[in-house]
């Protein structure tokens, strides 16, 4: 179980919290309003309210012990980018943050935070993804032009091998695992015959994965 800070208990930095929980991690709540600290203070491990402008109030929240700091202010840049400044100040290492324009990612870059978030944009390119190739469950970019792909297998290919439809004599793609109801079949063979709703998680390169896509609606 990590330890995570979330500051922010809007849209975005309630959800990210709400879902740390769920996957069982610690998570400490602030946001200055008391009203939203007082609506997630039963959800969270903690909640507190504290204005993370004021260096003070940082200072007291011990968030150097945290593995990871959040910084999901909304609409005040300036908010955001000041506790930027004062959580470096004493000595958190691990900062991710969400930033709604280029500008503020640009300053963010330059302060060294760690991961910089653009939440609509990105969910705008996972949206644009799904349309776009409909059979893909969800994905998840490795960097580098490599994805790891969750299809879901169409009627169309119940009772056909696998090698039949993914022309496996093409090992740029890999199928890492076949989840069939309850079962998992780890990396199977070319022969496998696959059924109506099996689950595929498959990796490659993005345009590997383009070249097969046709095949698996």
């Amino acid at each position: 179980m990590a330890q995570f800070a979330v500051i922010g208990l809007g849209r975005f930095g309630s959800a990210a919290s709400l879902e740390l929980m769920r996957m069982g991690h610690s998570v400490l709540g602030i946001d200055n309003d008391p009203k939203i600290v007082d609506k997630y203070a039963d959800h969270l491990s903690r909640a507190v309210i504290a204005d993370v402008t004021d260096s003070a109030a940082v200072q007291e929240l011990g968030l150097d012990n945290y593995d990871v700091v959040l910084i999901a202010i909304g609409d005040d840049v300036q908010a955001s980018l000041v506790s930027v400044v004062h959580l470096k100040a004493v000595g958190v290492t691990k900062i991710w943050v969400k930033a709604i324009s280029h500008a503020q990612h640009l300053i963010l870059h330059k302060l060294g935070v760690n991961r910089i978030i653009h939440p609509e944009e990105e969910m705008g390119v996972r949206v644009a993804q799904m349309l776009s190739y409909p059979m893909v469950n969800d994905y998840i970019s490795l960097g580098n032009g490599e994805f790891v792909v969750e299809i879901t297998a169409s009627e169309r290919l119940d009772e056909i091998s696998l090698g039949e439809v993914l022309h496996q004599d093409n090992k740029t793609v890999e199928v890492l695992l076949i989840k069939r109801k309850t079962q998992i079949l780890v990396r199977p063979t070319d022969d496998f015959i696959l059924q109506a709703k099996d689950i595929l998680v498959i990796f490659g390169p993005l345009q590997a994965l383009r070249n097969i896509a046709p095949k698996l609606i």
